[in-house]
């Protein structure tokens, strides 16, 4: 699978280009199926999905102009046959993974059976946003944050640090974004301290793109790569 991951979606040229690139053919020609669930856990969790179903919301992710989108909601697929959804995840050249809860998310990932698919797709782009792209880095750098978030008696409290591990770095995305205290990159330094893994921070005009095993960083804006 091939990775790109970013902190608000595609929000300039260069990260643009660094998608085509990825998917090897204009995104006019490629078609994408969008995951809105991490949005679910938040109040008003319904409308922020259907902006970004829409293409409404701040971050450009689905109104970018595909062949076609689907969407694909993690929470509905346990009670559906495989083959009623496998095919046309192995089928899309993009999966468009929106952000919201991380804890969240990773849990339906895995519930789902989503989690257990995608290193098998290896021809397939994986582009995330905020939480989607934290969903598969080695740690969640919102597990605090999430926690708020679960219900009474539920058991994903347990679940809180652990993401996907596709890739061996954490991600710390809108750094230093306004409003946001904790994506302030000292706060980001202090959190990077306490783990083993080396943390990408990257603004919301930077992205990781992963390839094979191989990092590269696409930005017009600033990022930085904290190491253990």
């Amino acid at each position: 699978m091939k990775l790109l991951l970013t902190s608000s979606g595609i929000s300039n040229p260069s990260i643009a280009a660094a998608l085509e690139a990825l998917l090897g053919k204009p995104v006019s020609e490629s078609t994408a199926l969008l995951i809105p669930t991490a949005v679910h856990p938040f109040p008003g969790g319904g409308s922020m999905a259907w902006e970004a179903i829409r293409g409404e919301a701040d971050s450009p992710l689905a109104n970018l102009g595909w062949k076609s989108v689907g969407v694909l909601e993690l929470t509905a697929l346990p009670t559906i046959r495989e083959e009623s959804w496998v095919p046309a995840v192995r089928e899309a050249d993009a999966l468009l993974v929106w952000g919201g809860d991380v804890l969240y998310l990773c849990h339906w990932m895995r519930r789902s059976g989503l989690a257990d698919l995608l290193p098998s797709l290896t021809g397939t782009v994986y582009v995330g946003v905020s939480a989607g792209s934290i969903a598969v880095t080695a740690r969640n750098c919102d597990a605090e944050f999430d926690l708020e978030f679960v219900p009474d008696g539920s058991d994903m409290a347990s679940e809180a640090d652990r993401t996907l591990g596709l890739v061996d770095f954490a991600l710390y995305p809108h750094l230093d974004r306004p409003g946001m205290e904790d994506a302030a990159l000292a706060s980001i330094e202090r959190w990077a301290a306490g783990i083993p893994e080396p943390t990408y921070a990257i603004d919301d005009e930077t992205v990781i793109a992963v390839v094979d095993g191989e990092v590269e960083v696409v930005s017009e804006g600033s990022w930085r790569l904290i190491t253990p």
